[in-house]
């Protein structure tokens, strides 16, 4: 599988207004969208999984899958709709076996089990109830093939739901605390209320209890102005990055600081004050490194590399790495071949690893959809 490369380039600001939808830029890609990306001239292949450029087959026939974490060495996947909890095997491809399926998850729309996160021999997961957005804590036990989780400890709840919007990436910080991001959950105006969970991005310690170097030490709320961030990660340094869906022009990658206000609905990409770096801000707003236009994008799950940040495309349907060098450029990789990615991971093995995204509704699968993929790290 001959990987398909898109184009080298510096983006600057602009608007080009689209049909606006209810599911934002994560809406399914149209032919066009795939034959003429706007962003990119190539500039040559990535490294990829094996001597000849393609990426290796780890696991297929996932339903709806939507994250990726790892017990040690052992892989842990949620499907959305289904609410099971998998791990995989050694073997390649990898068979998949149900640890446990999370019996309050209610799948509707974009709801349903979303991020999981490990740490502290206990799992964490992120999913849509009948009631609201919330993250349990699970024991995690067993040795691999016979992975087993006690009984749930719900650490946070009351993150408002909706059928669009709800956030829910996890992930374990360099100081060793909770992340996870919510969307707005379809309500703007709460991404611009410190007060709300929704439309943030929440830090917690991982008994649920608020960190107290947090900006508000009785929130958890650790960044806001957020319409619906899905990729969360850190480089060598501790820099915190996170990708944001936007909703008619400019999809985002935020370099994250505590207690900042990142915009939304008040801005949408990089604001017109700052330079075509995306360095400055507007006012109180937090400017973005990088953007998008909607019809390439939909970032969702991220990985920093020891040079790169990989970001997973959605209705883009493709593979970007943004140089940790220079934020302001990038390069884009298996531009239409997998279909819709969900999320990218570093591995233990020090591969990446690509979830597609086809099965959820929005893709269009194709037989063994949906897979995990392993591909060279940079």
């Amino acid at each position: 599988m001959a990987a398909a490369i898109a184009a080298l380039a510096l983006l600057l600001p602009g608007c080009t207004q689209q049909p606006p939808s209810p599911e934002g830029s994560e809406s399914p890609a149209s032919a066009d969208d795939t034959a003429h990306p706007t962003a990119a001239q190539s500039d040559g292949a990535a490294g990829t999984g094996s001597e000849d450029g393609a990426p290796q087959l780890v696991a297929e026939d996932l339903d709806a899958p939507w994250s990726i974490a790892f017990f040690k060495r052992t892989p842990l996947i949620s499907e959305r709709d289904s609410g099971r909890i998998l791990e995989l095997s050694e073997d390649r491809p990898a068979q998949s076996r149900e640890v446990a399926t999370v019996e309050s998850v209610v799948a509707e729309g974009e709801g349903g089990l979303l991020g999981l996160a490990v740490a502290d021999e206990s799992l964490f997961a992120y999913f849509t109830s009948a009631e609201d957005n919330r993250i349990q804590r699970f024991p995690l036990s067993g040795e691999p093939g016979r992975l087993e989780l006690g009984e749930p400890e719900t650490i946070l709840d009351g993150i408002a739901k909706a059928s669009f919007h709800n956030g829910g990436r996890l992930a374990i910080g360099p100081d060793g605390k909770l992340y996870a991001t919510a969307g707005d959950a379809g309500n703007p105006a709460d991404a611009q209320d410190p007060e709300s969970l929704n439309g943030s991005i929440l830090r917690l310690n991982l008994d649920g209890t608020v960190p107290a170097d947090n900006p508000d030490p009785d929130s958890p709320v650790y960044t806001y102005g957020h319409r619906n961030a899905q990729g969360l990660d850190w480089d060598a340094e501790g820099t915190m990055y996170a990708s944001e869906f936007g909703q008619d022009t400019w999809d985002e990658l935020n370099i994250i600081e505590a207690g900042r206000n990142y915009g939304w609905p008040e801005v949408e990409g990089i604001p017109a004050s700052s330079d075509s770096t995306g360095s400055g801000s507007a006012g109180d707003f937090v400017a973005p490194v990088q953007q998008w236009s909607t019809e390439e994008a939909s970032p969702s799950g991220i990985a920093v590399t020891e040079d790169s940040i990989a970001i997973a495309n959605l209705r883009g349907q493709r593979l970007r790495w943004v140089p940790l060098a220079d934020t302001a450029r990038q390069e884009t990789q298996f531009v239409g071949e997998y279909g819709r990615l969900r999320d990218v991971v570093s591995a233990p093995s020090g591969e990446l690893w690509l979830m597609t995204n086809n099965t959820d509704g929005r893709g269009d699968p194709s037989d063994g959809d949906d897979r995990i993929l392993s591909v060279r790290s940079r």
